[in-house]
């Protein structure tokens, strides 16, 4: 156990992680008492079926602040970085408070292969969750940002997460997603499943000042698709944003299946050749849980609850 007033097994997470197991092949648990823990993070690649356990969301709270305009590099400021296979976490918020002047700031980076996260915060600006690489699972998750805010390469799906777009530096633009894939075989890509996208609490008032958008290429071949979530009226009606001119614009992959909400109408949307509606729901399901992260042969040793396809439900329901 870690708790900050002495009475657990250690007061920092660097130390328990250091004490964890190398390569166990059974999971490894470490409670992490409600308090704020202000410490960088990095669960390296020998620590397999590691899994961190909180007391709730803002209850124990991971946080720091390196940022790019202070000297880190983007991959460095992560808050909590893992690398282990299987790596779990719930009940945990993770915070970089770097304001949203400081460029590239990561709560948290996952290069772990089936990792997954359950009831988590993800709090920050610029660069909030990188999803650096390999599959991953998020369920019943908030993520807060500003401009690229879910971004990086692995195969992810969000499934009935919230995501909150906060009030941005001056003339920035909110960006929910920044997918890197660089090569068309790759079978990566963010899907972002049963959903809410929608403006946080401080930009609320100020949402008609900034432009708001799903997401923009950050690589040549980026993959994003939203499946049958609540896209709220923050987002422009284009939907989507160039990275820098006409770039990747014809070989990205961008999709939109069966959204509902006052910013799903895809009448004006961007027509990129590399952009869809998705109407089949063959096509759709690339992307559920069972079909892009084979997630019915892993996802039920976390306990975590997940669905393995699309959604069945009158999606009407959620507005």
């Amino acid at each position: 156990m870690v708790s900050k007033d002495g009475t657990g097994d250690f007061t920092t997470i660097t130390d328990a992680v250091a004490a964890a197991p190398n390569e166990s092949e059974s999971r490894f648990i470490i409670y992490i008492k409600e308090g704020g823990y202000f410490e960088n993070v990095d669960v390296g690649s020998n620590k397999y079926n590691l899994m961190f356990i909180g007391d709730g969301m803002w209850k124990t709270i991971v946080k720091s602040d390196l940022n790019v305009v202070d000297g880190s590099t983007t991959f460095a400021s992560a808050t909590v970085a893992v690398n282990g296979q299987g790596f779990l976490a719930r009940d945990i918020t993770f915070e970089n408070s770097a304001g949203p002047g400081k460029q590239q700031a990561v709560a948290f980076r996952s290069s772990s292969d089936k990792s997954a996260f359950y009831r988590c915060s993800f709090a920050a600006y610029q660069d909030t969750l990188y999803v650096h690489k390999l599959r991953q699972f998020y369920r019943d998750c908030d993520v807060y940002g500003t401009v690229d805010f879910i971004f990086g390469n692995s195969a992810v799906v969000l499934q009935n997460c919230n995501l909150y777009a906060r009030k941005p530096d001056p003339k920035q633009k909110n960006v929910f997603t920044a997918q890197g894939r660089t090569d068309p075989n790759q079978n990566t890509g963010i899907s972002i499943q049963d959903s809410k996208i929608a403006a946080a609490a401080d930009l609320i008032p100020v949402k008609g000042e900034f432009k708001s958008y799903l997401g923009r290429p950050w690589k040549e071949y980026s993959r994003t698709v939203i499946l049958q979530t609540n896209i709220e009226d923050l987002i422009d009606p284009a939907g989507w944003l160039e990275w820098d001119g006409d770039f990747a614009l014809d070989t990205l992959y961008y999709g939109e299946y069966m959204n509902v909400g006052d910013g799903s109408d895809t009448s004006e949307r961007v027509t990129w050749p590399g952009y869809r509606v998705i109407d089949n729901p063959v096509e759709a399901s690339q992307f559920t849980v069972q079909e892009f992260i084979q997630g019915d042969e892993w996802l039920y040793t976390t306990t975590f609850p997940y669905s393995s396809g699309l959604s069945p439900i009158d999606l009407s329901e959620k507005i």
